[in-house]
């Protein structure tokens, strides 16, 4: 495969995503520091209606969002969660009982039919309902009773990165102030994810490895499942390899019969309890011989066949996520960019997508 490319630095491909990836941990900050007091008003309003129920609302990058904020209300809160299946009401005409549910929508545009649909009839069915977006001027906002900006400034790149770290520390921080928190341990998280995009010299090294990879598979337990499936939708979408993302558990139950030495497989190991969970599993893929890439603590990475090591020491396990994702993110540029390819501009996507 080859591809020739502008001479010019400002017409390299992938400067955009390159350039929107760097911006996160001042993203971060801008949460932390201008968008938390917001985010804890709406949390604390919410919390006033005491509601029964969430059910999640989402798309794409913004769907791998909403499963982190699953695991936050059921774990953290004790509320049960579902994820909402839009066609129910869009397609099918459904009319549920949805008092007093709370109902979060989570879209980086806001502006998807769907999303704005179901939204709609949510609310006029007695919902409590929540936007969570970066674009406060947005149709999905206009139709939500109450609405979260993310803040994470324009994207221009199609493959979500920035958008998808700045909805996870805002659904952090909301459930936080649920719960009468002070999501303190995310204060850390800006120094940090510095500290892991200085590090992209690694995994461009690494990226070599997996250049001409035909497929991959990916797997966490607990908060880092997430994490699986938006680096498995990252380099679907910017590198074209097939990707499938499994809960440890899951894989487990059967599809580790396709694992073999050749097919690549990455796993998430979250520092605490999801982390052990995955321990089983991990064993296994050890035992077939598995080209193993490790993303997590230091005695795993050196445990795998190949790694990135997170700095997750004094790190709370519901807030590593956010830094998960970034050297898998890094890890779909760099070899969207060995295999000849642009990632800012995978074919045949566009930055709103326009389902119903």
């Amino acid at each position: 495969m080859s591809a020739t490319f502008p001479a010019e630095e400002g017409e390299r491909p992938g400067r955009i995503m390159s350039g929107e990836m760097a911006e996160q941990p001042e993203v971060l900050r801008r949460i932390l520091d201008r968008g938390a007091p917001e985010i804890r008003a709406v949390a604390a309003e919410i919390a006033a209606k005491n509601p029964r129920f969430v059910l999640l609302t989402a798309r794409g990058t913004s769907d791998n969002a909403a499963l982190y904020a699953k695991y936050l209300l059921e774990i953290r809160l004790g509320l049960p969660c579902g994820l909402a299946s839009m066609s129910t009401t869009t397609a099918y005409g459904a009319e549920p009982d949805l008092r007093d549910v709370l109902v979060i929508t989570v879209s980086q545009s806001g502006g998807s039919p769907d999303l704005v649909a179901s939204t709609r009839a949510a609310r006029e069915a007695g919902a409590i309902t929540l936007a969570v977006t970066n674009n406060p001027d947005s149709p999905l906002a206009a139709v939500s009773e109450h609405h979260i900006d993310i803040l994470a400034g324009p994207e221009k790149a199609l493959p979500a990165t920035k958008t998808y770290t700045a909805s996870l520390l805002s659904l952090y921080l909301f459930v936080e102030g649920l719960r009468g928190g002070d999501g303190a341990a995310a204060a850390i998280l800006p120094e940090l994810a510095e500290a892991v995009l200085a590090r992209k010299d690694e995994i461009k090294g690494l990226a070599s490895r997996y250049r001409f990879a035909e497929r991959m598979v990916i797997t966490s337990r607990g908060y880092g499942y997430p994490t699986a499936k938006e680096a498995a939708l990252k380099l679907m979408e910017t590198s074209y390899i097939p990707a499938l993302s499994y809960s440890g558990a899951d894989l487990l139950h059967g599809p580790l019969a396709m694992v073999d030495n050749i097919s690549p497989v990455i796993a998430v190991v979250t520092d605490g309890r999801g982390g052990e969970a995955l321990q089983p599993v991990l064993d296994r893929l050890r035992g077939r011989g598995a080209d193993l890439f490790v993303v997590g603590p230091k005695a795993q990475v050196e445990a795998a066949s190949a790694g990135f090591v997170l700095p997750t020491a004094g790190v709370a396990e519901e807030v590593q996520p956010i830094l998960e994702i970034l050297p898998l993110q890094l890890l779909a540029y760099e070899v969207t960019i060995a295999r000849g390819q642009d990632p800012d501009a995978p074919r045949a996507l566009a930055k709103v997508t326009e389902t119903r």
